[in-house]
């Protein structure tokens, strides 16, 4: 009975010869090319995989240190001196990585940083203000820093500019608004239980340390662990379908700015108690090597990935790099050239590895 007879295949070469790129495909398969490729793509796209790429460059570029610098590079002063200095930009990095997983990106944070630091210092500085508690002074620092990621936030969510403008419209407000308060001069911090504190040590390791240690613990319980980073990710990888899918892309948008608002306080009290000052050139070109950081550590700038391992990475990679040149006695424009040069390498890596990724998926 026909009804009951299965279905003859369809007659004709279109019908029985798979398409070409099926065909190679096939062929490729035969012949393992096409599991070695994908699988080595799969590898080197995974989280695991990208954070082992970025070790082994870190200890390339430590031997490379220890070569070209000797003693002065292995000395372990030199390697607390490292951590310190990236304990600071680390935390406004942890802050960026935020931002840049949900699609947008801050030019304002070294601003930012300043304008927590002379606001700090200028409340303990006052007459009237001489037995300002150092705990104050970091509420103030911190309160500032979401100030400023609320207005961010506000303006590139609800007031539809680019990210780009808002935060460069910051960059400048917040350095005028440090000069003004200010009256353009360093401010010394005479608080010593700032200073002390923070500068202190526990169980034998830097504060500095410890705090970029807690900073990037929270960092990575948000990110992974909670729905507000898996909105974030969202957000970053298709504002459209994470709005279609319930959820508030303006209000999270605002969030992340303010995260990253608070990082920036944070950073800005953490440099006052290691200058001793408040001064609203603190924090130049922060934004530089916080956005080099992320992007180094695997963070896309299109959003929708990143991870916050990856940007501790990034952070000792760009610091130890920084000591290097130092230490080879490179003047700061030829560091700024080297840095550009970086980040325009591990952008198009990126580029090509996401490529690669897609075109095996």
């Amino acid at each position: 009975m026909s009804d009951q007879t299965p279905a003859s295949p369809p007659t004709g070469a279109t019908a029985t010869t798979p398409p070409a790129d099926e065909h190679r495909r096939i062929e490729a398969a035969a012949a393992g090319e096409g599991e070695t490729q994908s699988g080595f793509v799969r590898f080197m796209s995974s989280p695991f995989g990208r954070n082992l790429g970025l070790v082994v460059a870190l200890l390339v570029l430590c031997v490379v240190g220890a070569i070209t610098a000797g003693d002065r590079f292995v000395d372990a002063d030199n390697m607390v001196t490292i951590l310190r200095f990236a304990s600071i930009i680390g935390v406004v990095s942890i802050g960026m990585t935020f931002v840049i997983i949900g699609g947008g990106i801050d030019l304002s944070v070294g601003a930012i940083v300043a304008l927590s630091s002379v606001w700090a210092t200028t409340l303990a500085t006052q007459t009237m203000a001489e037995d300002t508690h150092w705990l104050l002074m970091v509420f103030v620092a911190c309160a500032v820093g979401v100030g400023c990621g609320l207005v961010n936030g506000v303006l590139v969510a609800y007031g539809r500019m680019a990210p780009f403008i808002a935060t460069l419209a910051m960059f400048a407000a917040a350095r005028g608004l440090a000069e003004i308060i200010s009256e353009k001069r360093t401010q010394l911090v005479d608080v010593r239980g700032l200073v002390d504190t923070i500068n202190g040590e526990f169980l034998g390791i830097s504060v500095l340390i410890w705090i970029f240690a807690v900073v990037s613990a929270i960092g990575w319980v948000l990110l992974n662990r909670t729905t507000f980073g898996r909105r974030t990710i969202a957000v970053g990888g298709n504002a459209t379908a994470a709005r279609l899918a319930g959820i508030a892309v303006k209000r999270h948008t605002v969030l992340l700015y303010v995260v990253l608002g608070l990082a920036c306080g944070i950073a800005g009290i953490m440099l006052t108690a290691r200058t001793g000052t408040g001064s609203a050139t603190h924090g130049q070109l922060y934004e530089l090597d916080a956005i080099a950081a992320v992007v180094i550590g695997g963070t896309l700038l299109t959003g929708g990935r990143g991870t916050i391992v990856g940007t501790i990475i990034g952070v000792l990679i760009f610091t130890t790099l920084t000591n290097v040149f130092t230490l080879n006695n490179l003047d700061s424009s030829t560091q700024a050239v080297a840095k550009g040069a970086i980040i325009v390498i591990a952008v198009l890596l990126q580029q090509r590895v996401s490529v690669r990724s897609a075109d095996s998926s």
